[in-house]
């Protein structure tokens, strides 16, 4: 299986690219700037693009010329809670948030869809920050919106890739000791990722842009 990860550097990225190379898998792991540990992997399968999905810039790498599976890990979190409250946040942080962790995916499947068969699947990984049902805090607006957004954006992929028998997918992969979250997660990155990839796994047992935690939960909108 070939697979496409983005934000494939650190965190729930590198996991995932760590998991699919264990599995065998072809994995071409996309980086912003640095590919930090993935430099140092070792592996015949392992192919590195550098790819900036805040930009509209091509990537930088051969890819390959059919996909399995594209997961849309890369995104940001934006500035710390100060930065997010109503009073404190600026229009040019809500933009750079909402490009990165939604227009990204978008950008990232418009330029790769044509390398997609019948049978291949797109897991977007967004947030339960982003649903409104489970919003009781307020607060951090740029990450929520974003989020949220793209939880729309995989649905309305999700019904025009149908035809082509692409399956589309929502994650969220819960509460995790990343350096997003400055290591105040819940569980590891381990956890989560091998949660996603059952998910992503089983992804056409649940409906097409359903959004769906790493532990097999339905998440609301």
């Amino acid at each position: 299986m070939n697979v496409l990860i983005t934000g494939a550097n650190r965190g729930l990225g590198l996991g995932f690219a760590g998991y699919y190379l264990d599995q065998g898998h072809d994995v071409w792991a996309c980086y912003r700037r640095d590919a930090g540990e993935l430099a140092a992997t070792r592996s015949e399968q392992l192919h590195l693009i550098r790819w900036d999905v805040g930009c509209d810039d091509h990537p930088a790498g051969e890819l390959p010329e059919q996909i399995d599976l594209l997961i849309n890990n890369a995104g940001i979190y934006g500035p710390g809670e100060d930065g997010q409250t109503l009073s404190g946040v600026s229009s040019t942080t809500m933009h750079e948030v909402f490009n990165v962790d939604c227009v990204g995916p978008l950008r990232v499947v418009q330029h790769l869809a044509g390398r997609m068969t019948r049978g291949s699947t797109i897991a977007n990984v967004s947030s339960k920050m982003g649903s409104s049902a489970d919003n009781s805090s307020g607060g951090t607006y740029a990450y929520r919106a974003a989020k949220a957004a793209l939880v729309i954006v995989s649905k309305s992929m999700s019904v025009d890739l149908a035809p082509a028998g692409i399956h589309v997918i929502t994650l969220h992969p819960g509460w995790v000791k990343t350096d997003m979250t400055h290591r105040t997660g819940l569980i590891d990155v381990a956890t989560s990722v091998s949660g996603m990839c059952k998910v992503i796994k089983q992804a056409r047992d649940y409906d097409p842009g359903c959004f769906i935690a790493y532990d097999g939960q339905r998440v609301a909108y």
